[in-house]
């Protein structure tokens, strides 16, 4: 069994991955996505009986949806672009024969109609799937790191560079700040001082977790690699902080605001890593005496991890806004496309003209490639959204989960419902923070039963799919029992 130190000299030194391979990644989630909805489909129009059982939902969601994504970082990593095209390929062949089979005017005149249709949805679902997906993300990496199939262009990079884990943390938070009640317009009950201290005291689960982690931790030797956050924080302190100024922050200013709080905070805290000792305090000296000097990289990355968040908000206080008709989302696609392309070309001036990525300091640049790849990513998960959507409509099955809708009958709502109640994504959705604490706990088991560094990729991959079901069984199985683990 391989010692602590090894483990940590393992995801030690890093330098992390091309902005292109992260950018490229995030089609994979997506495509899988489209290639679940449109098997129910074809399976819908060969008179198939749905929904199936629940144990067949739960293992058609895994292949489809978790499967590539444990496969696509270990395994098939070197070929990811084949991967791609393949599913690719496939999809857009299955969507033809759809097409084909409900054809009932000219390709011009269903796709205009379709445009002008309407959409029954009371939520925004690429949202959805994008939380869950950053959810599974997160679950699959913090184990899979551990183990040499794992690329080490992957994991977190020490001081500069873009890794694909890097980038993981940063989307968690914008993550979680899409669907902030001010995000989704909630009015504030109450003085603004109250307002505040009810956010305070809701965030004590994070507080809680982070104190248990830490305990856990130190008290059974688990390797740990200080220079990510410290020698005591971890990233649940920094949800937790992040959350609490943020909604100090949202309480004095207007939520229409929030992109420019986010460009204030990052571009003053830029100017102090610039003008001050603080980036050499943050990046040189193995010396740590004292609270502060311990946990320094914890502690200061906060202020970044701050501006990604109030990003967040904005862009999830544009996403949810009523819209009713396909062509306003299709307006939402560009924008965010036509976003990205922008920060990507901000982020390229950044590290021209200041300095590379770094997720140890969560600098300005971090900021940026941060919200720019996350902006990305939820393009292409509205893209496949709205090609699912055409799908549903030139065949007249709507029975795919977590998808908009056309106007529908009571009787094939009531039919999407049930699908609804049998999906993994709905399971994950409905208990995002048990589904992250359970993945970490399982990391934890797994690294104390397998010795991960000298485990051959065969196993470490047949691991982390065994990792990945037993995550997802216990998820979705709350989920048809309609349990939702919140108690705060």
């Amino acid at each position: 069994m391989a010692s602590p130190e090894d483990k940590v000299a393992f995801v030690s030194n890093l330098n992390g991955t091309s902005l292109t391979e992260v950018s490229l990644g995030s089609f994979l989630a997506p495509l899988c996505v489209l290639s679940r909805g449109l098997f129910l489909i074809v399976f819908h129009l060969g008179k198939g009986i749905l929904p199936f059982s629940w144990a067949s939902h739960l293992l058609l969601d895994f292949t489809s949806l978790i499967m590539p994504l444990v496969l696509s970082c270990t395994a098939l990593s070197d070929i990811l672009h084949f991967v791609i095209v393949g599913i690719a390929v496939v999809d857009f062949a299955v969507l033809y024969l759809v097409y084909a089979n409900g054809k009932r005017a000219s390709f011009s005149n269903t796709l205009d109609k379709f445009v002008k249709s309407r959409v029954e949805s009371n939520l925004v679902p690429f949202v959805t799937v994008f939380r869950v997906l950053v959810n599974v993300k997160t679950a699959i990496s913090i184990l899979a790191v551990d183990f040499s199939v794992f690329p080490r262009r992957y994991a977190k990079t020490e001081t500069y560079g873009t890794g694909v884990m890097d980038f993981g943390v940063g989307a968690y938070v914008i993550a979680n700040a899409l669907v902030c009640p001010e995000a989704r317009g909630k009015e504030m009950r109450g003085s603004k001082v109250s307002h505040v201290m009810k956010q305070s005291i809701s965030v004590w689960p994070l507080v809680l977790l982070g104190f248990v982690r830490l305990a856990s931790v130190k008290s059974s030797g688990y390797h740990e690699h200080v220079t990510e956050y410290g020698v005591h924080w971890n990233f649940f302190f920094t949800l937790a902080i992040v959350r609490l100024v943020a909604s100090a922050l949202l309480a004095l200013f207007p939520v229409n605001s929030s992109w420019i709080l986010a460009v204030v905070i990052g571009g003053t805290y830029q100017v102090i890593l610039e003008t001050t000792g603080l980036k050499s305090f943050l990046t040189h000296g193995n010396t740590r005496s004292g609270f502060l000097e311990e946990n320094k990289e914890g502690i200061f990355s906060v202020v970044g991890y701050i501006a990604i968040y109030m990003a967040g908000v904005q862009i999830g206080h544009y996403l949810m806004r009523s819209r009713a008709l396909v062509q306003d989302w299709i307006r939402v696609i560009r924008n965010l496309l036509l976003t990205s392309c922008g920060l990507f070309c901000a982020l390229y001036a950044c590290q021209r003209c200041i300095e590379p990525v770094s997720r140890r300091m969560a600098n300005l640049s971090f900021c940026v490639w941060t919200v720019a790849q996350a902006m990305f990513f939820l393009s292409c998960l509205s893209i496949a959204d709205v090609v699912l959507l055409f799908s549903k409509v030139i065949s007249s099955c709507s029975l795919v989960s977590t998808s908009w809708c056309p106007l529908q009958n009571r009787k094939s709502e009531k039919m999407s419902n049930s699908m609804d109640a049998l999906c993994l994504v709905q399971s994950v959705n409905r208990n995002q923070l048990l589904y992250f604490l359970l993945a970490n706990i399982m990391t934890g088991l797994t690294n104390v039963f397998v010795d991960t560094l000298n485990s051959s990729d065969a196993l470490g991959v047949s691991v982390l799919l065994l990792y990945m079901f037993l995550n997802s069984l216990v998820i979705f199985i709350l989920h048809i029992n309609k349990i939702t683990i919140k108690f705060w």
